[in-house]
């Protein structure tokens, strides 16, 4: 276990890399992961509706939104031919990277909508209270 190994010995240096390092695919890059088009808008998509839905502070989107950040998600995405293309498919539980891109797009969709349905009933609340405070009677 890396906690066992980190208990166990003391760090022996820094290691400085400056590009990414994978264990995936003849390049060794990200582009198991964003290599193609499909990938970079889903990881672009997902990355927006991230920043809308850490401010509005409720667990059950951010939890949501964490699992949507799993890599294996964008890998079978991946558009590669060959050896790598038929490894990408071996793991994939889609017919085809675009099925994976559809099914992707249309959960992040129904995160989208959970969002906004989320951001109209905290508005509708405020205002609520809001108008609550305007029509409390003074009491002399």
């Amino acid at each position: 276990m890396p906690s066992e190994a980190i208990a166990l010995f003391k760090p022996a240096g820094a290691i400085a890399s400056p590009t990414f390092i994978s264990w995936a695919d003849k390049e060794r890059d990200l582009s198991a992961w964003l290599g193609n088009d499909l990938q970079k808008d889903a990881f672009d998509t997902l990355n927006s509706l991230g920043r809308e839905i850490e401010g509005t502070g409720d667990d059950s989107l951010r939890a949501f939104w964490k699992y949507l950040q799993t890599s294996d998600h964008f890998y079978y995405m991946s558009t590669k031919k060959g050896d790598d293309g038929r490894i990408h498919n071996y793991f994939s539980p889609y017919s085809s990277p675009y099925e994976a891109f559809i099914n992707y797009m249309n959960v992040l969709s129904h995160l989208a909508l959970r969002l906004e349905n989320r951001k109209k009933a905290t508005a509708a609340l405020q205002e609520a209270a809001s108008a609550g405070r305007q029509q409390q009677p003074m009491v002399a």
